[in-house]
């Protein structure tokens, strides 16, 4: 009878011993991030144009060339608004009668030229009869709605009328085209 009481003592200790948890190995976690960064919102525009020449009293009309937004922010709210400005135009020493006031410089966008990318593309003006001075700052073109890259070309077209008093020279301004 010892020796089945052992016999059993023994066996009862070995299932025991390979039921018992395993004793669990240290662990250590890691938390692992990343952003998935922006990148730009840009605006470009022909850098120089010539309207050519005019008589004083006139109007000089042109199109300044091709504008595009490029939004390359993947935003899930993909919307921007493109606007436009101008400083006065002048020649010799930018004394009174050699200068053209923004508030004579006159600016409409049109439709676009071309669009990529999903929303609603704006023109700020879509016809010559909206055209607006360019005395403020003015809006250009705006994406309203949509998501995702996108991109929006248009060709504006600016009209500069040229004061009774204006002297005889080469005017020059600077007509900048900025978006947020």
């Amino acid at each position: 009878m010892r020796k089945t009481l052992l016999t059993l003592t023994a066996s009862a200790a070995t299932v025991l011993a390979l039921a018992a948890p395993a004793a669990a190995a240290p662990t250590d976690d890691t938390i692992v991030t990343f952003t998935i960064g922006t990148a730009n919102l840009d605006i470009t525009a022909p850098p120089a144009i010539n309207l050519g020449a005019g008589f004083v009293g006139g109007t000089l009309t042109g199109q300044i060339g091709p504008v595009t937004v490029n939004d390359a922010r993947a935003a899930l709210a993909a919307t921007w608004t493109a606007t436009v400005t101008s400083t006065g135009f002048t020649t010799g020493g930018g004394g009174a009668a050699e200068t053209i006031i923004p508030g004579l410089v006159e600016y409409w966008s049109g439709p676009a030229t071309a669009t990529t990318g999903t929303g609603t593309f704006v023109p700020g003006q879509l016809t010559a009869a909206q055209a607006v001075a360019l005395s403020i700052p003015r809006v250009a073109f705006s994406k309203t709605s949509g998501s995702g890259n996108n991109t929006a070309t248009w060709n504006p077209t600016i009209n500069v009328q040229i004061p009774p008093a204006a002297v005889t020279g080469t005017y020059t301004a600077v007509v900048t085209h900025s978006v947020a």
